[in-house]
């Protein structure tokens, strides 16, 4: 069964989530975008705790670009320390096969 990669990051708004998965598509970097509904996320940054609202994005490409993807997005990502987070899924070949077409 063919593979393909998944990343996860976080934006501070839907705007700024649509911003990057734009930028990322027009690239052909990614097939797709999933932006997630508002969370809350709570951390320590820089000694003090914060709590703030995020929006979480998923993106899908080609295991190969994966590397290229994550490098754009911390190019573009508006946080000083983004998470980045990537993983291999398992899909299915026509998914996989659109995923190939729409990516360069």
């Amino acid at each position: 069964m063919p593979t393909i990669a998944r990343l996860l990051t976080y934006l501070p708004t839907t705007d700024a989530a649509h911003s990057l998965a734009t930028a990322l598509i027009d690239a052909r970097l990614i097939a797709c975008a999933n932006i997630g509904a508002q969370l809350t996320s709570l951390y320590s940054w820089q000694g003090t705790r914060e709590e703030t609202p995020e929006v979480q994005l998923w993106l899908k490409t080609r295991s190969d670009l994966a590397p290229d993807v994550m490098a754009k997005i911390e190019q573009l990502h508006p946080y000083d320390c983004p998470l980045i987070a990537l993983d291999e899924i398992t899909v299915n070949q026509a998914y996989a096969d659109w995923v190939n077409a729409q990516t360069r």
